[in-house]
């Protein structure tokens, strides 16, 4: 802290740090569809740990490198760059005996049950060709009929082109530990961004592909 004139100032290093690798990034977004239809806008701070750490969207973390407090853009994924294409293989109809009552739609699933399994006491594990490098895939619950459950483990957004338009508002200097966890402390990521949490995701199916051969109903 230096003074002028009988006032302290405070040093501009902070507000002139740039995003580089191994800085944390906070970030507010808006996510549209590719219509312009709004999907999501954050209420809190993205955050994520810049520099190949798999935190954001590699297209978002090229162009954000560099870059200061206060930069803003607006910049449209398409589906490769995003969350992928839509793939029709990921889809499961499945018996409803199968799965434990009461069943909703929106409810998720880590795997299917094998038909093995009971319905009172059934373990959902995926079977070998249900998983992604040693992951198992988690399936959501689209439609339900008296006798039949349609299951997809796509993502939400899966297939669609999605524009954002993002502001930084805060970057530091990664601790050593987040560092070497490979993630920021404090990580926030996008609300619709991670199918292992809680989320309800009923509110996106207005912004599904209504494609009948992409989500197939039983009615």
């Amino acid at each position: 802290m230096a003074e002028l004139g009988g006032c302290n100032v405070v040093s501009s290093r902070i507000s002139l740090m740039k995003i580089e690798k191994n800085t944390v990034v906070s970030l507010i977004y808006r996510l549209s569809d590719a219509q312009g239809n709004l999907i999501e806008e954050s209420a809190d701070p993205m955050i994520y740990l810049h520099g190949g750490y798999a935190g954001t969207f590699p297209k978002i973390e090229e162009l954000l490198e560099g870059q200061e407090i206060g930069f803003e853009t607006n910049i449209q994924l398409e589906p490769q760059d995003a969350f992928g294409d839509y793939d029709a293989e990921l889809l499961r109809i499945e018996q409803r005996e199968r799965f434990p009552e009461p069943l909703e739609i929106g409810m998720q699933f880590e795997g299917v049950p094998s038909p093995d399994d009971e319905e009172e006491g059934a373990e959902f594990i995926a079977a070998d060709d249900d998983e992604e490098d040693g992951e198992s895939l988690i399936y959501t619950i689209t439609d339900l009929a008296e006798d039949r459950v349609v299951l997809d483990a796509n993502h939400p957004l899966a297939g669609m082109a999605l524009r954002f338009w993002i502001q930084v508002t805060q970057i530091r200097v990664a601790t050593s530990e987040e560092v070497e966890n490979g993630r920021a402390e404090d990580a926030m990521g996008l609300m619709i961004g991670d199918q292992d949490d809680d989320t309800d995701y009923d509110n996106l199916d207005d912004y599904l592909s209504p494609s009948p051969s992409n989500h197939p109903t039983l009615h």
